[in-house]
């Protein structure tokens, strides 16, 4: 198998144009290589990227925290961690900085499926840019998600002390960081300002 690279800006793709990878094959790979991350898009190319950067890793963390302290509340689903890979509809296997998904969806799938890269699209996703992000990359990644049914998404950028909310219905939203950024109707009652939470 011979593999083909391209290198973007922050992270290198990988194509392996004689064979393709199955989806045992590729969770092998990654658990195979736990030190990087790794993604799959939907032409079938490998990403790999860097361990994230500690200000990045801190951030992560908090944003999960703040997430899960509030899916405690109702505990109407379940939270992951930018460790999560997920399958989407279009082939793509990528892991978000933060997900949640109701317990009617986690609960749909088998315990296999649960151990692996599930096939489920979450209800909610977040991104959080670091310093080595390009924009696009990450715009790309989330409109994926809202194509194969992801309810709500933030591109939380901390270069532009900004975050963009994607909706299902197409609406996008810019939110500064010093204001109240809502989870709506997909995270009734989860209200965060990204200032105070970065800080």
């Amino acid at each position: 198998m011979t593999a083909i690279a391209s290198k973007f800006e922050g992270f290198v793709a990988l194509n392996f144009p004689k064979s393709r990878m199955s989806d045992q094959e590729f969770f092998e790979f990654c658990q195979l290589n736990q030190e990087l991350k790794i993604e799959r898009n939907s032409n079938g190319e490998i990403i790999i990227m860097s361990p994230t950067g500690t200000r990045t890793g801190a951030r992560n963390a908090r944003l999960t925290i703040a997430l899960g302290m509030w899916n405690l509340k109702d505990n109407q689903g379940e939270i992951f961690d930018s460790s999560t890979g997920f399958k989407l509809p279009n082939g793509a296997t990528y892991g978000p900085d933060a997900a949640w998904m109701t317990y009617e969806k986690w609960n749909a799938l088998t315990p296999e499926e649960q151990e692996g890269f599930a096939p489920v699209v979450p209800d909610f996703i977040a991104e959080i840019r670091s310093k080595s992000d390009a924009l696009k990359p990450i715009q790309q990644k989330i409109a994926e998600f809202i194509a194969c049914g992801c309810q709500l998404a933030w591109l939380i950028d901390p270069i532009l002390q900004k975050t963009t909310v994607y909706q299902a219905d197409g609406t996008e939203v810019v939110v500064p960081f010093d204001q109240p950024l809502s989870g709506g109707s997909v995270l009734p009652g989860f209200e965060v300002i990204i200032a105070q939470l970065f800080q």
